[in-house]
């Protein structure tokens, strides 16, 4: 991208995005679900409120990364952006799979292993939060036919179809139909949360907002729709965030009597992507408005947020591991374990990662600028 076509609010969202996940592991073992550390003690009232951020978080993130690829895509071919998908997502990966992960591998079980080492004796490798990564590198390579498609044409008519819809008032809304009706189906065959790319449930949401956001960036006009009707997304997010709490806060005693459990699961399906829909398209909306501006301190955050999202799970099981053993209460454990973790985070990127040519590449850094 050229530096008069950078999109600032998309720099800014997806910084929001990655911190939004850092902030969501911090309430991780505190919550009550299931994680690499637990603190012995819950808070029903933090799950209550993670539940709804967990709906945009990862959406947002998989939509910017709709448009990354776009951009990335446009003055490559695909070989070129095949060599630049795998240095930007393969090497990070493997190197994350290698030597960030374990650590958490070894949090996680204190008792499985007698030393660190035992580790990598035992082969106990896992993606853990880098799944985001290999998702990303597959979609990205599946999907390359779309994106020649969408730099072509060919695609002029789909493309303007879609102009027209998102021209209307309620057209973005409807864009949430396929992503309800795809999910429900799929859900019904492939019912786990994991986040494994052969759990097409799972694997078929997230890659609708990354196709969402490519097609988005293929168009002329609907960034200005988005914008234009970005009021009445936000009445359309507060209506269905009503919809969603309601659902959620009601209890199953209540309607137990009258609908299966598989049709309880359907209904909280559709209110989890009428939330993740309409409020990442707001935010796209109102983004163009507050954060397509540039800033030194954009540009800092913009190089920094990736290898710190890389980090910062690692840094977070660590350092909580030893905060959940404290006799303090769950908001000044969270507290602490802020305090500690970010600047931890911050500390290793500029110390580690950021001087140094062999890091950037291992965390999918760009060449320093020495301007």
């Amino acid at each position: 991208m050229t530096e008069k076509k950078r999109r600032y609010d998309l720099d800014w969202l997806r910084v929001i995005a990655i911190l939004a996940v850092y902030l969501h592991h911090i309430g991780m073992p505190f919550n009550g679900d299931e994680f690499h550390i637990m603190n012995t003690q819950s808070s029903k009232v933090l799950d209550d409120i993670m539940v709804f951020f967990e709906q945009f978080r990862l959406p947002l993130l998989f939509l910017i990364s709709g448009t990354g690829t776009m951009f990335a895509f446009s003055k490559r071919t695909w070989l070129m952006f095949l060599k630049e998908r795998s240095t930007r997502l393969l090497i990070p990966l493997f190197f994350g799979v290698l030597f960030i992960v374990p650590p958490q591998t070894y949090y996680e079980h204190p008792n499985k292993y007698n030393s660190y080492i035992d580790v990598y004796r035992n082969s106990s490798f896992g993606v853990n939060h880098l799944w985001f990564i290999e998702n990303l590198f597959i979609m990205s390579v599946v999907l390359i036919p779309l994106i020649l498609l969408l730099k072509s044409p060919k695609s002029d008519r789909m493309i303007s179809f879609l102009e027209k819809i998102t021209a209307k008032k309620y057209g973005i809304l409807i864009w949430v139909v396929p992503l309800i009706i795809g999910t429900v189906l799929l859900k019904s065959i492939f019912q786990s949360d994991s986040k494994a790319i052969t759990n097409l449930s799972s694997t078929f949401y997230y890659g609708y907002f990354l196709v969402a956001g490519m097609l988005f960036t293929a168009s002329k006009y609907i960034w200005n729709h988005l914008k234009e009707h970005r009021k009445f997304n936000f009445i359309a997010l507060v209506i269905c965030v009503i919809l969603f709490y309601g659902y959620y806060l009601l209890p199953n005693a209540a309607i137990a009597p009258y609908l299966s459990i598989a049709s309880r699961w359907n209904i909280w399906y559709v209110v989890c992507a009428l939330i993740s829909w309409t409020l990442v398209t707001t935010l796209l909306g109102y983004g163009q408005i507050w954060f397509n501006k540039k800033s030194a301190l954009l540009k800092k955050c913009n190089e920094a947020i990736y290898p710190f999202y890389i980090v910062h799970q690692t840094v977070i099981i660590i350092v909580g591991y030893y905060i959940i053993q404290l006799e303090l209460s769950i908001p000044s454990k969270m507290a602490l374990l802020v305090f500690i973790s970010f600047p931890l985070i911050i500390i290793i990127y500029r110390t580690l990662i950021y001087p140094f040519k062999i890091p950037r590449i291992l965390f999918g850094m760009k060449k320093k600028d020495t301007s």
